[in-house]
């Protein structure tokens, strides 16, 4: 899940590969990312570690009490709303979102869907989906996001794991994705991102999965997806402790 592709700008953004002229920005980055979570493994995905801000390990000292929104019982909640004060936007980077975790889950539990071909993880995020497909076995993973706080959590969430995944900054989705496999966790959680990202994952020429939780905001298109796997996955910032969560493949007969 990515947390500002509707605000981003609009089409014409250039595609960024991290360079050698802003690893200074990077390292920022990584250390704000590090001082600012801790490395646990992600509930449903245990054998993936990722540095995180979830109610089991919220830095000491971090208020735990209820938000707007979400459950008294979220503790560290006010951590991530003082993060998004901190980086200007909400970071998303720091939570396992649900459907991140179900997407994981599935390409761990099948790795013959990416092993040794090129993946796209959309919206990456903390990283989550592109590590599980490296680990995997994927012969090349790109994880793309609009936030640089986002690519900085990439980078060293897969170093925690012992893996390579490349970065690609910027919005994609007015391009055709060239990766033999698209991953998209969460990319339906508001209307104007999914009007784009339904006719971007249309456009890829190879096998297309997202996660999606059930959600009563959710922006999933009818008749466009086919569900092939259903998980109940531990759910942080949401309005219930878990969330049904669907894992579906782009149907071959969709039209957008």
């Amino acid at each position: 899940m990515s947390s500002s592709w509707a605000d981003s700008p609009a089409a014409g953004v250039s595609v960024r590969i991290r360079s050698a002229a802003v690893e200074d920005v990077a390292e920022d980055a990584e250390d704000f990312v590090c001082a600012h979570t801790r490395l646990a493994a992600v509930p449903y995905v245990p054998e993936i570690r990722l540095h995180l801000v979830t109610p089991s390990n919220a830095p000491s000292g971090v208020p735990t009490g209820g938000a707007p929104g979400v459950g008294s019982d979220a503790g560290g909640d006010d951590h991530v709303y003082e993060l998004w004060e901190r980086a200007g936007r909400l970071p998303f980077w720091a939570c396992p979102w649900a459907g991140g975790q179900a997407l994981a889950r599935h390409v761990l539990d099948h790795p013959e869907i990416v092993r040794g071909r090129t993946v796209l993880d959309l919206a990456t995020g903390s990283g989550l989906v592109a590590i599980a497909a490296a680990l995997a076995g994927a012969a090349l993973v790109v994880a793309n996001d609009v936030d640089p706080y986002a690519l900085a959590a990439v980078g060293v969430n897969a170093r925690a794991n012992g893996v390579t995944v490349r970065v690609a900054a910027g919005d994609l989705l007015d391009g055709t994705p060239s990766q033999q496999v698209v991953l998209a966790g969460d990319v339906y959680y508001e209307e104007p991102l999914a009007r784009r990202v339904t006719p971007f994952l249309s456009r890829a020429g190879g096998e297309v999965l997202i996660g999606a939780p059930d959600r009563a905001c959710s922006y999933l298109p009818e008749g466009v997806f086919e569900q092939v796997g259903v998980h109940q996955v531990p759910a942080f910032l949401e309005d219930t402790p878990s969330k049904r969560t669907t894992v579906y493949r782009l149907s071959t007969h969709a039209v957008t």
